[in-house]
C-alpha cells in the first residue's frame, strides 16, 4: 500500500517507514497536519498514520479534513497520551484504527493488513457491482425501445403489478429487474421463479413455503419466495405455464396478501410486488382454458410490451458493438472490431432467437475468430442459412392465381418493402443496404406503394 506518516517525531518517522518499506510498503512522511493535507491534495494514499498531537492543526482536525475529501479514506490515529475519551473522539470522527505510542509493531501490521484486506474487497465489491449494473443496462435507441423505457419510468415508482409480454430472449426479465431497481423497493430483495423450469410438483412449495414434514424430504420449515422477497419483488418468469391449481391458489395469495406454507395452517403476510412475465398469448390461453381469466385481471394492471429484435431497426448495430466490447474483454481477446459488412449481414438477420441469439453468436464470433477484425464471412458462417430479411415475410403473403405473374411480383415487392421499411424505421439509407438496391431507385418503389 501507499502510506503517509504523520508525526511530528523524526526518530517515530524513520522508525515507521523502515518497519513498513520491509514489509513492502511505499511510504511518505510529514512533521506536521499542514504539509500533510497539502500532500494527500496532490498524491493517492491508501492509509494514513496520524498522530494526534501535532504542531499548529491537531491530528483530530486533520482527520477531519481528510475525511471531507475522501469519506472513505483509512486513517489510524496515534497518541503518547491516550485517553478514553480521545479515543472514542477519534472513531467518531472517523478513524478505523486508534493505537497507542509506542506502537506494536505486530499490532500495526495487523491492523494495515486489515485495511489492505478490505480495500482489495471493497475494490472487488465495486467492480462487482459495475458488473451487474452492466449486466442490467438496456442497450437500444429505437423507437420502440424508447417507448419501454418510458413505460418503464411510469411504472416502476408505484406499487402497481405489471405484466411483462415478449418473445423469448428478448429481455422480459432485464426489463423486471429494471422496474424494481428503479422503484422504492430497490433496496429490498429481487426474487425470481421460472415457472417453466420448476417440476408442477414444486411450484407450490417454492411460492408459498413448507412446514417441516409436510412431505417425505422436507426435514425443516422451508419460507416461500414471497416471504423471502418480503418488502421487494417477486419475478414470476413464464406465468403462461404455471398448473393450472396454482394458479387458483396465486390468485388467492394476491388477493390477500397472505399465504399458507404446504402442510401449514397459519396464514403468512408478506408485502411483495409481483412482477410477471410471459412469452404466450394468454388472451389465447385462457379461451382454450389453460390459464384464468381472474388470474390475468389480477396481474395485468401495467402490461408491458418488450419489442422483437427484428423491430428494433439499428439496435442490431448498437448490442453487436456492446457485446463485442464486453466480450472481448472478458474472454482475454481485448480491443475487436467489425468489418462494416459483417455489421450489415447481421442486420439484415431476423434474429429469432432475440438478444439472446445475438449476444451467443457474438460470444462464438470472439472466441473462434484468429483476427481482431470479425469479417463478413465471419458472420456468415455464424448464422443460420436462409435467416436474413428476404426469406423473413409475412406468411399471409401468397401468390393470387386471379393476377399475372407482374401482379405478384409487384405483391411481393410490396410486402418486402413494408416490413423491413418498419424493421428500418424509416431509414432510407438503412433500408437501402438491407436490400442491396441504391437510394434513388429505392425512393420511386416506396413512392409508387404509397409506403413513404
Amino acid at each position: 500500500m501507499r502510506i503517509l506518516i504523520v508525526d511530528d517525531e523524526p526518530n517515530i518517522r524513520l522508525s515507521l517507514e523502515g518497519l513498513l518499506m520491509d514489509e513492502g510498503h511505499a511510504v511518505a512522511s510529514c512533521a506536521d497536519g499542514e504539509s500533510a493535507l497539502d500532500r494527500i491534495g496532490r498524491e493517492t494514499f491508501d492509509a494514513v498514520l496520524l498522530d494526534v498531537m501535532l504542531p499548529g492543526m491537531s491530528g483530530l482536525e486533520v482527520m477531519r479534513r481528510i475525511r471531507e475529501s475522501d469519506p472513505e479514506a483509512a486513517v489510524v490515529m496515534m497518541s503518547g497520551r491516550p485517553d478514553t475519551a480521545m479515543a472514542v473522539s477519534a472513531v467518531q470522527a472517523g478513524a478505523r484504527q486508534f493505537l497507542e505510542k509506542p506502537l506494536d509493531p505486530d499490532r500495526l501490521l495487523f491492523e494495515l493488513r486489515n485495511l489492505e484486506t478490505h480495500r482489495v474487497l471493497a475494490t472487488r465489491v465495486a467492480s462487482l457491482e459495475g458488473r451487474a449494473a452492466d449486466e442490467r443496462r438496456w442497450v437500444g435507441e429505437s423507437v420502440a425501445v424508447r417507448r419501454l423505457l418510458a413505460d418503464v419510468a411510469k411504472a416502476a415508482p408505484t406499487d402497481g403489478r405489471v405484466l411483462v409480454f415478449g418473445e423469448n430472449g428478448t429481455g422480459k426479465e432485464l426489463v423486471a429487474r429494471m422496474v424494481h431497481d428503479a422503484s422504492r423497493r430497490r433496496e429490498k430483495p429481487f426474487v425470481s421463479l421460472n415457472c417453466a423450469a420448476v417440476p408442477q410438483a414444486l411450484v407450490e412449495s417454492e411460492l408459498f413455503g413448507y412446514e417441516k414434514g409436510a412431505f417425505t424430504g422436507a426435514g425443516s420449515r422451508k419460507p416461500g419466495l414471497f416471504e423471502t422477497a418480503h418488502g421487494g419483488t417477486l419475478f414470476l418468469d413464464e406465468i403462461g405455464d404455471m398448473p393450472a391449481d396454482t394458479q387458483a391458489k396465486l390468485l388467492r395469495v394476491l388477493q390477500e396478501s397472505e399465504a399458507v406454507r404446504v402442510g401449514g395452517t397459519v396464514p403468512v403476510r408478506f408485502d411483495a410486488r409481483v412482477i410477471a412475465a410471459t412469452n404466450k398469448d394468454l388472451s389465447r390461453e385462457i379461451g382454450e382454458g389453460r390459464f384464468r381469466e381472474d388470474l390475468f385481471y389480477r396481474l395485468n394492471v401495467i402490461p408491458l410490451h418488450v419489442p422483437p429484435l427484428r423491430e428494433r431497426g439499428e439496435d442490431v448495430i448498437l448490442l453487436a458493438r456492446f457485446f463485442l466490447e464486453r466480450l472481448g474483454r472478458s474472454t482475454g481477446k481485448g480491443m475487436m472490431e467489425w468489418n462494416p459488412k459483417a455489421l450489415d449481414l447481421l442486420r439484415t438477420y431476423d434474429w429469432p432467437g432475440n438478444v439472446r441469439e445475438l449476444r451467443n453468436t457474438v460470444e462464438r464470433l470472439v472466441i473462434m475468430s484468429e483476427s481482431r477484425e470479425i469479417s463478413e464471412a465471419d458472420a456468415r458462417a455464424a448464422l443460420p442459412a436462409g435467416r436474413t430479411v428476404f426469406e423473413s415475410l409475412p406468411s399471409g403473403v401468397q401468390a393470387d392465381p386471379e393476377l399475372s405473374l407482374a401482379g405478384n411480383l409487384a405483391r411481393y415487392e410490396k410486402a418486402l418493402l413494408e416490413k423491413s421499411f418498419r424493421e428500418a424505421e424509416g431509414n432510407v439509407s438503412l433500408l437501402s443496404r438491407m436490400l442491396k438496391t441504391d437510394r434513388a431507385n429505392l425512393y420511386r418503389k416506396l413512392k409508387s406503394y404509397g409506403i413513404k
